[in-house]
C-alpha cells in the first residue's frame, strides 16, 4: 500500500473552552451557579467577592464613606469617655471592668444559638424513631421486641405496613419458633400507637383504626364503622343512594357520617414524617411601575465577583517566569469567567423581558389570558438559536405579582379557535378548572360536557383532550367528584 499526502479544504465549528464555559453557565440553575462561582473563587486566586457598595477597585463610594464616618463619629459620641480608665489594674481585664457589656453579649449570643438549635431540631424525628420511642415505653417481652422492631422497619413514611405477616415471621430468628398469631398480636399493639391509624395494611384498615381510637363506641360511630368496614367500595365510588339504602339513613345523616370520615387522615404517617421545605430563588423579578412592567435581575441570587486588583498588579512585578505564567493564566481565566457571567445575565434579562412583553395579559388577568408561545417565537425575537432559549428557560424562575413561575411555564402549545385565532393550553386548563369549580356538587360535569362548553366559547377541544388536561391538573373524573348537596 503506497503512502501519500493529500490536501483537503473544509470548514468545521470548534467550541473553544471559553464558549463551552459560557454555555455551561447559561444552563445552570441559581443554586448550581452559586456552587460554580464558589468553586471558581476557591480555585482562582485572581477572583474575589465584591462587597455591596464597592467599585471595581474595592474602594467604597463617596456617600458610603461619608455614612461610615458619621456612624463611627456617632458611636464615639455615644461612649461616655469619663467612665473609661486610663489604665486597667494589673490583674484585671477589659471584661472584668465592663462585665455588663460582656454578659449581655454572651447572653444574647447564647440565646441566638439556642434558638437556632431549637429551630434546627424541629420536625427532625422520623416516623420509625417515633414508633420505637413508644415501643420502648411499652412492656414487651424480648421476643415481642424483635417482632415489633421488624414491623416498624416495614412501615413506610405514609404509615402503612408494606410487608406480609408471613414475610415478617421469616426474617425473625428461627430458633425463637415464632408463630403467625404472635406477630399478629404484636401488630395489633403497634396499631394502637400514635399517630392513629399507623401500621395498617390498607387505607380501609387505617380509617377503621382511627375511628376506634378517636371516636369511641357510640351508636353513631357504630354506623361509621359499618360504613367503612362493610361499604367502603360504595363510599369510594360515591354511590350515595345505595349507601343510604343499606345503612338506613337519610341524606343529612349520611352527610354527617361522610364528614366524620373525611376528617380522618388517609396517610397517618405524614403527621410525623419530616418534610424539608424547598425554597426557590427567583432569577428575575417583574414589577409594575407607573403602569409599565419592569423586568430586573435578582442581584441577590448569586454573589458579585471581581478581579483582585492587588494580585492583578503583581503579574507585571513577578520576575519568576513560572509564577508569572501561572498568574497570567489565572487572570485570563478570571476575566473569561466574569465575561461569561455577564453574558449569562444579559441573555437571561433579554429573554425574560421578551417573555413579559408577550405574556403581559397573563400578568394583568391570570391564566385564562395566557397567550400561546413557543421557543421559536422568543428565539426569533431576540435573534438567538432555540437551543439557547431552551437553556436559558430551564430551571430559571421569575417572581411576578401572581407568584413564582419557571420560565418554561410561559410556553405552551395552542389550539385553534372558531374565529381563526389561537388559545394556549394553559388558558384552556384554567377554563376547565373554572368550570369544574362552578359545577353543581350533585351533578358534576363530564369531560364531554366540558368540551361542549368550550366549543360554545369558540375553543375546539376534543373530549380526550379535556380528559388529558384534567388528569394533568390532578382533578378526578366526574363520578369521583360527586358530593352531597
Amino acid at each position: 500500500m503506497k503512502q501519500a499526502l493529500q490536501l483537503r479544504l473544509g470548514q468545521h465549528l470548534t467550541m473553544t473552552p471559553q464558549l463551552q464555559q459560557a454555555i455551561k453557565l447559561l444552563q445552570l440553575s441559581t443554586l448550581e451557579l452559586q456552587q460554580e462561582i464558589q468553586e471558581a473563587l476557591d480555585s482562582n486566586l485572581m477572583l474575589e467577592v465584591a462587597e455591596d457598595g464597592e467599585n471595581e477597585s474595592g474602594n467604597k463610594t463617596e456617600n458610603e464613606t461619608e455614612q461610615v464616618t458619621k456612624e463611627n463619629t456617632g458611636e464615639q459620641d455615644s461612649i461616655q469617655t469619663d467612665t473609661i480608665p486610663e489604665d486597667l489594674p494589673v490583674d484585671s481585664t477589659w471584661e472584668d471592668t465592663y462585665d455588663n457589656i460582656q454578659t449581655t453579649t454572651s447572653s444574647s449570643t447564647y440565646q441566638e444559638s439556642d434558638r437556632e438549635r431549637e429551630i434546627g431540631d424541629t420536625n427532625t424525628e422520623s416516623l420509625q424513631e417515633h414508633l420505637r420511642w413508644q415501643m420502648q415505653l411499652t412492656p414487651f417481652s424480648d421476643s415481642d421486641l424483635l417482632i415489633a422492631d421488624a414491623i416498624i422497619d416495614a412501615i413506610d413514611d405514609d404509615g402503612f405496613l408494606r410487608a406480609e405477616i408471613e414475610d415478617l415471621r421469616q426474617i425473625l430468628p428461627a430458633e425463637l419458633e415464632i408463630e403467625l398469631d404472635e406477630v399478629e398480636a404484636v401488630l395489633h399493639r403497634i396499631q394502637n400507637f400514635d399517630p392513629p391509624g399507623v401500621a395498617a395494611r390498607s387505607v380501609q384498615e387505617s380509617l377503621i383504626l382511627q375511628l376506634k381510637q378517636i371516636l369511641g363506641e357510640s351508636d353513631e360511630n357504630n354506623v361509621a364503622f359499618k360504613l367503612v368496614s362493610e361499604h367502603f367500595e360504595l363510599l369510594a365510588n360515591r354511590d350515595f343512594n345505595q349507601l343510604m339504602r343499606k345503612l338506613g339513613v337519610d341524606e343529612d345523616e349520611l352527610k354527617v357520617l361522610i364528614q366524620i370520615i373525611q376528617s380522618l387522615n388517609p396517610r397517618p404517617g405524614s403527621q410525623i414524617t419530616p418534610s424539608k421545605a424547598e425554597y426557590i430563588i427567583p432569577d428575575v423579578t417583574v414589577r409594575k411601575i407607573k403602569g409599565k412592567w419592569k423586568v430586573e435581575l435578582n442581584t441577590d441570587a448569586a454573589p458579585r465577583i471581581r478581579i483582585n486588583a492587588q494580585y492583578a498588579n503583581m503579574v507585571k512585578q513577578t520576575k519568576n517566569s513560572a509564577d508569572s505564567t501561572c498568574m497570567k493564566n489565572h487572570l485570563q481565566e478570571a476575566r473569561w469567567f466574569i465575561k461569561s457571567l455577564a453574558s449569562r445575565n444579559e441573555t437571561l434579562l433579554k429573554v425574560a423581558t421578551c417573555i413579559v412583553e408577550r405574556q403581559r395579559a397573563f400578568l394583568e388577568y391570570g391564566d385564562e389570558a395566557m397567550k400561546a408561545l413557543v421557543l421559536h417565537d422568543i428565539a426569533e425575537a431576540v435573534e438567538m438559536h432555540e437551543s439557547t432559549i431552551s437553556r436559558v428557560t430551564t430551571k430559571k424562575y421569575m417572581h411576578t405579582p401572581r407568584g413564582i413561575f419557571e420560565l418554561k411555564y410561559f410556553f405552551s402549545s395552542h389550539v385553534s379557535t372558531a374565529d381563526g385565532g389561537e388559545c394556549s393550553a394553559t388558558a384552556i386548563r384554567a377554563l376547565i378548572k373554572k368550570l369544574i369549580a362552578a359545577e353543581a356538587p350533585g351533578k358534576p360535569l363530564s369531560d364531554s360536557k366540558i368540551a361542549n362548553f368550550l366549543s360554545e366559547q369558540g375553543i375546539n377541544v376534543a373530549r380526550r383532550t379535556v380528559a388529558k388536561y384534567r388528569e394533568a391538573m390532578a382533578i378526578p373524573p366526574s363520578n369521583e367528584r360527586k358530593r352531597l348537596t
